[in-house]
């Protein structure tokens, strides 16, 4: 039981980073981004070229990949959702599945169909007790936490984060405020750009580099940041914990491949009972 509770935390970590953006993005444009699974693809194939075709250690190609593929998150936005920001939801979202289809298709031109590794070296779990921690789990628990922690600070104690919940809270009166809105939207995709990178570097190294790695945790992400509340970014990071350590102890009572079954029962559950997620605030559209 106490390994299983591990490997679900180290699971929920996994889906923490790209929900925490997922939940950003929509908080402050008000749009699902469906691209979101794209995304960590990319920012995982960056990293790779940057790890195996040019020789960079782990750590510092991922410091690299992860600040382009902010910059192009920044750029996604200009070309695909700028022009369409004053228009509905639901609009935002069809572009966003385009952009995700774009994305998929030119990962594939480029790095085939293959599935890849990073250069890392092969060393032996750790062991507390019972407990058995690969060095791959290790990393994912130190970069997530200290990912959270670093955007929680930014939130709570910066004037970006006063501006990023200004924005999202009233847009309008942040405007009479002084606050660009633009420049907000463009800090907020630079870093959901980062944490989306960040996590397909970190599902690399539990699995493998692969096109189709962030459309297998497309519903998981959208699951866990609509368990927390979607308008909630931190609350985000609970529903990922709590989602993680469901599925792992799904475990007991059916195969481990039918994991996804515990997902998509989540997720129907929450669309029919609680929308706005377990630690999310009900908010009506007017």
């Amino acid at each position: 039981m106490a390994q299983l509770l591990v490997n679900g935390i180290v699971a929920g970590l996994l889906l923490a980073l790209p929900a925490l953006a997922l939940s950003l993005t929509f908080s402050v444009l008000r749009f699902a981004n469906y691209a979101i699974g794209s995304y960590l693809s990319c920012g995982a194939f960056l990293v790779y070229v940057g790890n195996v075709m040019l020789g960079l250690p782990l750590w510092l190609a991922a410091i690299a990949g992860a600040i382009l593929f902010a910059v192009l998150a920044v750029a996604i936005d200009w070309l695909a959702f700028r022009p369409l920001r004053n228009r509905s939801g639901v609009t935002l979202l069809v572009a966003s599945m385009g952009v995700a289809i774009a994305l998929e298709n030119v990962i594939r031109f480029f790095a085939g169909n293959s599935p890849r590794a990073y250069n890392v070296a092969v060393a032996r779990p750790m062991r507390f007790g019972e407990i058995r921690l690969n060095h791959e789990q290790l990393t994912i628990l130190m970069t997530v936490i200290t990912a959270l922690v670093v955007v929680w600070v930014v939130f709570r104690f910066t004037r970006l984060g006063r501006m990023m919940r200004a924005v999202a809270d009233n847009p309008d009166l942040a405007a009479v405020r002084g606050i660009s809105r633009s420049r907000v939207v463009a800090y907020v995709w630079l870093i959901s750009g980062t944490l989306t990178a960040l996590s397909g570097v970190l599902v690399g190294l539990d699995a493998n580099v692969e096109p189709q790695m962030g459309w297998t945790y497309l519903l998981p992400v959208f699951t866990a940041a609509i368990l927390g509340g979607i308008a909630n970014p931190m609350a985000a990071v609970a529903g990922a914990l709590t989602l993680g350590i469901a599925e792992e102890l799904a475990t007991l009572v059916m195969p481990v491949h039918y994991r996804m079954v515990v997902t998509f029962l989540v997720m129907v559950v929450l669309l029919l009972v609680r929308p706005w997620g377990l630690f999310g605030t009900r908010w009506v559209s007017k």
